[in-house]
């Protein structure tokens, strides 16, 4: 398994939140269709325009919502439907490629925008993120909320993601406006959960279902700036485990097992997700188990001197508590390997002296029993 942004954000949502992700299929690669059609169009074979806050966004999207914010204090937007009538004699103009949305009605363009999402041949929000996205929302602590659905926006696709995180910076700005247009970002979420998070089937109808879609949207309404970006915790852990040598044993000559090492990786700064992938750097080189086996996971993200899975929750941030990076605690391991190894046989039970509950007791005692057992 290679380190790469996307495992270890998938890490993260394992382990802290409980969350595992389907991988996301590999869609076969379509040709490129010429012509001017908008609606049921695949969006890799739409005309699209470079926003450079968020990506490559379908030009039809642009214009739509661009009219629309000039006339965002329009009662009902997208809560009223436009005219059937009209609206078809504009699909059919958009098709030809003929620009019509500067003589349209509000109502009538933003239903249009409606059906261009509804539409699509995929959703914007992957059938394979949806169940991971539902258990997020259900999370008990509001902070465990928005963290996981942080980190979910982030393994999306960069096409849907570019789209996605422009739709929700103009319905964030459109609920910035409810006290004229009264649609709150709640009812907003309503109306597009249909058209972005789909139900698959039957079962997916029930009222508690719904309701989680509709949450869902609202939090990344509410929280545009959220969507997309990888977390400062999440690149600190990566930039770590890429850097990180383990500590080679003194006196222990006679070991037969190589440890693992990652090359570096040089410092990477927390930036939206855009079209062509993550800013991320993929890592030069990793050294696989000597074993030949597939390593695990937890080997394979450089984890297998990790001490206590619960270790690593402590030091997730709480409500009143700032973050301190797991990769402070990895830190902590290697400061008192180091001490150990330069420690006779007879020196270990003085400096396990006074060993409790707390986290460098954990520590002191874990590497006690390891440096034993040699």
């Amino acid at each position: 398994m290679k380190l790469t942004d996307s495992n270890v954000i998938r890490f993260h949502l394992q382990v802290l939140y409980g969350i595992s992700i389907k991988s996301l299929e590999k869609k076969r690669e379509r040709l490129m269709i010429s012509g001017s059609k908008i609606f049921g169009v695949p969006l890799e074979n739409l005309p699209r325009c470079y926003i450079p806050e968020f990506g490559l966004v379908p030009c039809f999207l642009v214009d739509a919502c661009s009219f629309l914010l000039e006339r965002g204090g329009t009662v009902g937007l997208f809560r009223k439907p436009g005219c059937l009538a009209r609206i078809k004699t504009l699909r059919a103009k958009l098709n030809r490629g003929e620009s019509c949305l500067s003589t349209a009605l509000p109502y009538d363009v933003a239903t249009l925008i409606k059906q261009f999402c509804r539409e699509l041949p995929e959703p914007l929000f992957p059938s394979e993120l949806h169940a991971a996205m539902l258990k997020a929302q259900s999370l008990p602590n509001l902070q465990d909320r928005m963290a996981a659905l942080q980190l979910l926006s982030c393994l999306l696709p960069a096409r849907n993601a570019s789209c996605l995180h422009y739709m929700f910076d103009y319905l964030a700005k459109v609920s910035q406006r409810c006290s004229e247009n009264l649609m709150t970002s709640s009812n907003l979420a309503i109306v597009f959960a249909p058209c972005l998070l789909p139900p698959p089937n039957t079962t997916e109808m029930s009222e508690g279902r719904l309701e989680l879609r509709v949450l869902v949207l609202r939090t990344f309404i509410e929280n545009p700036h959220l969507f997309g970006v990888i977390p400062k915790t999440v690149i600190d852990s990566m930039e770590y485990l890429m850097n990180f040598h383990f500590v080679k044993d003194v006196g222990s000559k006679s070991r037969s097992k190589k440890r693992h090492s990652f090359k570096g990786m040089r410092s990477v700064k927390t930036v939206p997700l855009i079209q062509g992938g993550s800013k991320l750097r993929p890592p030069e080189q990793s050294h696989g188990s000597t074993s030949g086996d597939r390593p695990t996971l937890r080997r394979s993200l450089g984890l297998d001197c990790f001490p206590n899975i619960l270790l690593f929750r402590t030091y997730m941030p709480s409500a009143d508590q700032s973050f301190r990076p797991a990769a402070a605690l990895l830190d902590d391991v290697i400061a008192a390997e180091k001490k150990l190894n330069k420690m006779p046989q007879d020196g270990l039970k003085r400096f396990t002296r006074g060993v409790d509950g707390s986290p460098a007791g954990k520590l002191k005692l874990m590497l006690w029993r390891r440096r034993s057992s040699l």
